[in-house]
């Protein structure tokens, strides 16, 4: 059976998801938030993340997956691309890993679309993300909506919700090497 009316919403964290839910909402959507990250850096900032965007979740009464995945398996798939600067091809072949992973839960789900959160950031450039989302559906029958989460003022909102949830702000995109160049 497929679900045609939700969309599986892959969150980075929980700042990025409060006005990206609330976007989808009020397009009339219907959505799952799917946490899978394993490039975030140290375990610890992990963990943060990850307790920070249950408890979201749990406030707004979204329904959230989480997948574990090792973190060596991340970093054996960007291995050779460490030293590229921030939106450089390893920001390009993560999005594709993490994108991969959630095309692969909603087709076995039975959700037909996926999206992402990571098109907020004003520090992701939104068209490799689009594409990265569009090559990975080319072989999994599902469709990626290349929904700019930032535009109409998407990161302003999505930190005003921030504030008012007391939410944690990180400084960093998330991997190790993405704290080198802060």
């Amino acid at each position: 059976m497929v679900l045609k009316n939700k969309i599986l919403l892959h969150a980075c964290c929980a700042v990025c998801l409060g006005y990206s839910a609330e976007k989808l909402k009020e397009l009339g959507c219907d959505f799952v938030v799917f946490f899978f990250n394993p490039n975030i850096f140290p375990n610890a900032e992990y963990e943060r993340r990850k307790q920070e965007l249950i408890t979201f979740c749990e406030k707004k009464n979204y329904e959230l997956i989480i997948e574990e995945e090792d973190f060596n398996n991340w970093r054996n798939f960007i291995e050779g691309y460490e030293k590229e600067p921030e939106k450089g091809k390893r920001c390009n072949l993560c999005f594709e890993y993490r994108l991969k992973r959630a095309a692969q839960k909603a087709q076995k789900l039975g959700i037909d679309k996926i999206t992402t959160t990571l098109s907020i950031s004003p520090h992701k450039i939104s068209k490799n993300i689009f594409e990265a989302g569009k090559k990975v559906c080319e072989n999994i029958p599902v469709d990626f909506l290349e929904i700019d989460f930032k535009k109409e003022n998407g990161f302003l909102k999505t930190n005003k919700i921030a504030q008012e949830y007391g939410l944690y702000r990180q400084q960093y995109c998330g991997c190790e090497f993405s704290i080198r160049q802060n």
